[in-house]
C-alpha cells in the first residue's frame, strides 16, 4: 500500500513539474480585430494553466457551456479580475468575454491531442461569436497542417 502510494505521488509531482503556465491577454484591439484575446487560440497538456490577464477594463474570461468537454468544470472570472484556470479534461473549450460575447469576443482552447480538424463551431452562436471561431479554426489549422 506504502509503494502505490509513493508512486502516485511520484506520477502527480512529475505531472505538476511540467505543467506550464500560459498567459492570455484581454484586449480591446489587436491585428485579429476587435475585443479579442490574445493569443485566441491555445494546444495545451491536461494540468496546463491559463493566466488571463484583463488589461484593459471591463473584460473576463469565462466557458462557453456549448463548448465544454464532458467532466470539465466550468469557470467565470470577474469583470477586470485576472483568472488562473487549469485545464485537467482532454477535449475542446470555447471560451468567452460575456460582456463582449455578441461582439465575437472568444477563443479556443485545446487540451490534449484533438485535432483542429475536430472542432464543431456550434450554430447557434452570436453571429460575431461564430464567424471569430471559424477565423480561429481555420488558422490553427493552417499552422498544423501548413501545406
Amino acid at each position: 500500500m506504502k509503494l502505490a502510494l509513493l508512486a502516485l505521488g511520484a506520477v502527480l509531482a512529475t505531472t505538476a513539474a511540467h505543467a506550464e503556465t500560459y498567459e492570455v491577454r484581454m484586449l480591446n484591439r489587436n491585428e485579429t480585430g476587435g475585443m479579442p484575446y490574445e493569443p485566441d487560440f491555445l494546444r495545451l497538456a491536461p494540468g496546463d494553466t491559463v493566466r488571463f490577464i484583463p488589461t484593459i477594463p471591463s473584460h473576463n474570461a469565462a466557458t462557453m457551456p456549448e463548448m465544454i468537454p464532458s467532466g470539465a468544470k466550468p469557470f467565470k472570472g470577474k469583470i477586470d479580475q485576472q483568472i488562473e484556470v487549469s485545464f485537467t479534461v482532454p477535449g475542446i473549450y470555447g471560451v468567452k468575454c460575456i460582456p463582449h460575447y455578441m461582439m465575437g469576443m472568444v477563443m479556443l482552447v485545446i487540451v490534449g491531442d484533438e485535432p483542429v480538424a475536430n472542432v464543431a463551431v456550434p450554430a447557434g452562436l452570436p453571429p460575431e461569436a461564430k464567424k471569430r471561431l471559424q477565423e480561429i479554426k481555420a488558422r490553427a489549422l493552417a499552422k498544423e497542417d501548413p501545406r
